[in-house]
């Protein structure tokens, strides 16, 4: 894969739809080198949308070799939070969800 469109798409094919039930989040992800998709998950199910959401739960800012590696499964979200390769703003704890909606 080469894009941040196609990182994104394999995300929502890993999507876990039992781990979304009741929910009702927006996860923003600003790709630096690429362009800026928002995951929408609610009642079990998810939608990808291109561009910036209105107003989401929380943002994820990276470039897109680490969303290339944390989606794969090569990188460690939390430790790319930590070498500050990922950024976070917003309700940080919804971003530790992420590993149960789309398991690698």
């Amino acid at each position: 894969m080469s894009s941040a469109a196609e990182f994104i798409n394999e995300m929502n094919a890993k999507f876990n739809p039992a781990a979304a039930e009741g929910l009702d989040l927006v996860f923003q992800f600003n790709i630096e080198d690429a362009d800026n998709y928002h995951l929408i998950v609610k009642d079990g199910a998810c939608e990808v949308v291109q561009g910036e959401a209105g107003d989401p739960n929380v943002t994820l800012i990276m470039n897109s070799e680490t969303l290339q590696g944390i989606v794969n499964g090569d990188l460690d979200g939390m430790m790319a939070f930590m070498s500050g390769q990922l950024k976070v703003e917003g309700d940080m704890m919804l971003a530790t969800k992420l590993g149960e909606l789309f398991p690698a």
